[in-house]
């Protein structure tokens, strides 16, 4: 009796041991959404009220969304006006790193999201077609689809900064929804299946125009960048 007692308790023994090492990992928790495009724009072409205007369209369409509770800003920037310097886009959306709405990291921090470094400009960031998503996580159009809308407002170079010259790219620091014209970039980094050119997720081209016609004309619908900057 005493053996076949033995016997089971040696069976259950194994066999807990070998579910314990079978058993799927417990799953991380998923990251706090971090980044979106916005799914609407202002309304107004590249009029969204200047700053403070696209900075409180980014809060409301993430507190749609259950995540009001983070800083949002608007990835854009400023040229100087009126003895007002310069505002760089890199520097009013915090330090990273930012997620996605289906909780995939798009940068690690502003150096990743930029290609600061040699290696990091090497290595890119994960900002693409397939993560970036809206604030409801949901895809976006681009070339191929019906309409092309991958032109994304920034009036910022490259490196995330302003521009500094005589030229408006910013249509009037976002308050013109006439004269003017304002830098886009492509947010699924392509260029119409065109060979080489610039595919930069912030800083592809200037627009047509301000209005949400001339924005329409060349593949954009007003939409923008927002990130959560705590």
């Amino acid at each position: 009796m005493k053996r076949t007692t033995v016997a089971v308790g040696l069976l259950l023994m194994t066999a807990n041991a070998a579910h314990a090492q079978t058993a799927p990992a417990p799953e991380a928790p998923k990251p706090p959404l971090g980044f979106f495009v916005t799914s609407a724009g202002v309304g107004k072409g590249a009029d969204l009220g200047g700053l403070a205007g696209a900075d409180a369209h980014c809060q409301k369409l993430a507190s749609g969304v259950g995540a009001g509770n983070r800083t949002w800003r608007a990835y854009l920037s400023t040229q100087p006006e009126g003895g007002k310097p310069a505002i760089n886009a890199r520097d009013r959306i915090g330090k990273g790193p930012w997620a996605n709405a289906a909780g995939v990291f798009v940068a690690n921090d502003v150096a990743h999201l930029h290609g600061d470094t040699l290696e990091l400009a090497q290595l890119g960031n994960n900002l693409h077609k397939k993560t970036a998503f809206t604030e409801k996580g949901e895809p976006l159009k681009g070339v191929g689809d019906n309409p092309n809308e991958h032109d994304i407002i920034t009036g910022s170079k490259p490196d995330g900064t302003a521009y500094t010259d005589a030229a408006d790219h910013t249509c009037k620091n976002y308050t013109s929804s006439g004269e003017g014209t304002v830098r886009v970039g492509h947010f699924d980094r392509t260029n119409g299946g065109r060979n080489g050119g610039n595919v930069s997720w912030n800083s592809t081209h200037d627009s047509r125009g301000c209005s949400q016609e001339n924005l329409v004309s060349t593949g954009g619908a007003g939409y923008f960048y927002c990130f959560a900057a705590d």
